[in-house]
């Protein structure tokens, strides 16, 4: 009976994965701080204008970032072969920028005392999704209503 039930949830959590296209970076060794300033400024808006500003910028970030970008849209690419990007309106639906691991370095300070360094590092998710597809969700629940 238990094993039944954790066959449909995981077979339930596998079909819902089938609509989500991702692609994460780990341990990305710039910090957290730094990656969420590009972040912020491709949050929800459209593939291709995050990735001519992700392109343009010219921090060391957004480097990293649009290839992760890309990463993802081949994923959608792979999930929906047929399909033109252009149809699909993908955006970058979430981003999240967590931080990662850190390196601790000590630094020789004055008067025979030492400074600690934190070499930040951090995780990327970025998850597109398709604008057309999320209003032929909407469209038919407002129709039947």
């Amino acid at each position: 009976m238990v094993a039944r039930r954790k066959k449909l949830v995981a077979d339930a959590r596998k079909e819902a994965k089938k609509s989500v296209y991702m692609a994460r970076l780990v341990n990305n060794p710039t910090s957290p701080r730094k990656t969420r300033i590009m972040a912020d400024v491709i949050r929800g808006k459209d593939v291709d204008y995050a990735m001519n500003v992700l392109k343009f910028s010219r921090r060391e970030s957004s480097e990293k970032l649009l290839k992760l970008l890309k990463s993802a849209v081949a994923n959608w690419q792979v999930k929906n072969e047929g399909q033109r990007m252009e149809d699909a309106q993908l955006y970058v639906k979430t981003i999240m920028v967590d931080g990662g691991r850190m390196l601790k370095r000590i630094r020789t300070a004055p008067q025979r005392r030492t400074n600690r360094i934190r070499k930040r590092s951090n995780h990327v998710t970025i998850i597109v999704g398709s604008r057309a597809e999320e209003m032929s969700k909407i469209v038919p629940t407002a129709v039947e209503n």
